[in-house]
């Protein structure tokens, strides 16, 4: 049985470490840094790190590749359109891989980089999506390199996904996030239900994840650019009519950067 724990990082990333404790073996998404992923096997004599998937090519997200490499015989599975040192095998949109026996189908997802993919596990009972920083818990990544038209697109195909699916992003920014959404609309009970939540759990030390997509649906506003209210906030923040769904995305995420 798979289990995935996350290995904090930095301030605010999480490296999520999957483990299959039948054969003690293991694997990181996006480890930005190797010691806390060092760390962990020292702490379990016997598993052995078998992959690495990383998502796109930022530093907190790679850094510890190189690091890993030296001490495992891991691979190292990730994007075939960006430059990430210490990649093994380069995956494109659509391709199927093998990872502790369970099957991932890889999503190109640009808009925060532009050849950043996702890990998606299809599972009729509890099917997981590894996004890096595409989709955030009730937000979505920085535009470093991609247009609002590609990351809606992205968004737009992550959101079709089954509804139960479990949804593994890289950053801690929850709470921050569901600000933003209670700006955009401050009469969604599932919103202000939601950061309630959370806020209880970051104060007892409880990370915010996973989310899930039905629960994304309802409260990431990125994901809710067809909602009238929302497009209206929208109109009101650069003041004009965003006549489609990729430009109510791009005023709010325009909108967000500055809140």
């Amino acid at each position: 049985m798979l289990q995935i724990d996350a290995l904090p990082a930095f301030s605010d990333n999480y490296i999520w470490l999957l483990q299959d404790a039948s054969n003690q073996r293991c694997a990181v998404v996006d480890p930005g840094d190797a010691a806390p992923v060092l760390d962990w096997l020292a702490q379990h004599p016997g598993w052995v790190l078998s992959d690495i998937l990383i998502t796109h090519h930022h530093a907190d997200h790679v850094g510890g590749v190189l690091p890993l490499l030296q001490h495992t015989h891991a691979k190292v599975w990730g994007p075939a359109l960006e430059n990430i040192a210490g990649l093994q095998v380069a995956l494109n949109d659509n391709d199927a891989i093998e990872v502790l026996g369970l099957k991932f189908d890889v999503l190109l997802v640009p808009g925060h980089t532009l050849g950043h993919i996702a890990y998606y596990h299809h599972d009729e009972t509890k099917p997981l999506l590894f996004c890096g920083d595409t989709l955030f818990a009730a937000g979505c990544g920085r535009l470093f390199e991609g247009t609002p038209e590609q990351m809606h697109y992205s968004l737009s195909r992550m959101a079709a996904l089954p509804q139960q699916t479990a949804v593994f992003c890289a950053h801690e920014y929850t709470l921050s996030n569901l600000r933003f959404a209670q700006a955009v609309e401050p009469n969604n009970k599932d919103i202000a239900a939601r950061a309630l939540e959370v806020q209880q759990w970051r104060d007892q030390g409880r990370i915010s994840l996973p989310s899930s997509i039905a629960l994304e649906l309802r409260t990431n506003p990125f994901l809710r650019v067809n909602e009238t209210s929302v497009k209206e906030k929208a109109d009101e923040w650069n003041k004009r009519n965003n006549n489609s769904p990729s430009a109510v995305f791009a005023s709010l995420r325009s909108w967000k950067d500055k809140f």
